[in-house]
């Protein structure tokens, strides 16, 4: 078994908002990552279907569509009483953002050639692997659609977590694609290359999600009280 060879441990305020940091940081440059997955230009990922389906038939942007999304599967996750950390309500907010601001400055231009498409769609998926690594070890939250995944796991026992991983993506494609989001061979490749491509990253890090205690949100609002009184 690995062992986390970095996990940040929040015992006060200021690790706390160290974290905070690391974590706005690591969300920022995922961004960075899903933003080449768009770019590549052979379909979005399942998620990214519907960001940019809703994103067209709203005439909003990406990043006001994915906080839309984020928001309303973190309310979710709180109504199902799932343990929320703070770096939760970043990812809702700054991961869209950052696309965003890439969309805006134009850093990359779409692909044009499918097999550039592919090369660029994997480079992204990377960054955004060890990306998750790095906004991970500051254990304060998972995102909220990895959390509505292992909600769904624990009511639904009879159905695998994997099974119930396709069911949700596919749901979530169809919805985009309805509303016009693009699919596309990178739709697929996202989908099934994602897991994998991840686990790679958490190995050559010596990284195991499984071994972190997330921090909850109310744990570090108590940190923060109990220490700043202190003070």
């Amino acid at each position: 078994m690995l062992k986390n060879a970095s996990l940040h441990q929040n015992n006060s305020w200021k690790q706390i908002a160290m974290n905070m940091l690391l974590a706005a940081v690591s969300l920022f440059i995922n961004g960075f990552g899903i933003y080449l997955t768009i770019q590549a230009n052979i379909g979005a990922s399942p998620w990214d279907v519907l960001h940019i389906g809703m994103s067209k038939s709203l005439g909003i942007l990406y990043g006001t569509a994915s906080i839309i999304v984020s928001l309303s599967i973190l309310a979710i996750d709180i109504s199902l009483r799932e343990p929320i950390g703070i770096a939760m309500f970043i990812d809702s907010i700054v991961v869209g953002k950052s696309v965003d601001f890439f969309n805006r400055i134009n850093l990359v231009p779409k692909c044009t050639s499918p097999v550039l498409g592919v090369a660029v769609m994997l480079l992204g998926l990377t960054i955004a692997a060890y990306t998750q690594y790095t906004y991970m070890t500051a254990s304060l939250g998972c995102g909220p659609r990895d959390t509505l995944l292992v909600a769904l796991s624990k009511r639904i026992k009879k159905v695998p977590i994997g099974g119930l991983s396709i069911a949700l993506l596919t749901t979530v494609t169809f919805i985009g694609w309805l509303l016009g989001g693009p699919v596309g061979i990178g739709t697929l490749i996202s989908a099934f290359a994602t897991g994998p491509i991840m686990q790679v990253a958490f190995k050559s890090v010596k990284f195991n999600a499984a071994e972190v205690h997330h921090q909850r949100i109310d744990e570090s609002f108590k940190t923060v009280f109990t220490h700043s009184h202190a003070a």
